[in-house]
């Protein structure tokens, strides 16, 4: 650099500033706006992939979740067999009188007839209906046969359980309580 003249020496520097200029205005220009992009694009593929997955998983859990489909209809379809038809009051008399049975110290004498069955949850297919019960047992007996009861029928809730010491019992069962008690039962859907 030493043998070059004055002006040939910063005709030479100029050149060199220059082209570090342009470089790094091409640099800040083009290959940095190209990398952003292609972070860009490398996040956008990610996010595609993870969603290819998802549906991967989708595609291949399908036969699963639709063998589970089918199973809960079966269960809901045996359901609805036991389920209350349209006449709820003859239906509930049968099915306590018969799961009674084996609860001798359970006496079911009355049972009232539901009011209007009436929708409770829009848009769901079933109504319900409340039937008042009436008898007396022993309290042992009586906390039995309800919660097998409930159980034994998961469309069933037993509500407002009002117990109270029988009256004019004999001498034997003075301890038996005169129970009332409010059934709540889900109603099928009318096939119209």
């Amino acid at each position: 650099m030493n043998k070059l003249s004055k002006e040939k020496r910063n005709q030479l520097i100029l050149v060199i500033l220059v082209t570090v200029v342009i470089l790094g205005g091409l640099w800040f220009g083009l290959i940095s706006f190209q990398e952003q992009n292609l972070r860009t694009l490398a996040v956008k593929k990610d996010a595609a992939r993870a969603k290819l997955d998802k549906e991967e998983l989708r595609i291949k859990n399908a036969d699963r979740l639709e063998a589970q489909v089918i199973e809960a209809t079966k269960k809901l379809a045996e359901l609805e067999e036991d389920m209350a038809p349209g006449d709820p009051l003859s239906w509930l008399v049968g099915k306590i009188q018969v799961f009674k049975l084996p609860y001798k110290g359970v006496d079911i004498p009355q049972i009232s007839a539901p009011g209007e069955t009436k929708e409770f949850l829009a848009k769901f297919p079933y109504k319900q209906a409340a039937f008042s019960v009436g008898g007396t047992a022993y309290f042992h007996d009586l906390g039995k046969f309800i919660s097998d009861f409930e159980n034994h029928f998961p469309y069933f809730r037993v509500m407002n359980l009002d117990l109270t010491p029988a009256t004019g019992a004999a001498e034997s069962d003075k301890e038996k309580l005169t129970f009332n008690l409010q059934i709540v039962t889900l109603v099928k859907p009318s096939a119209s």
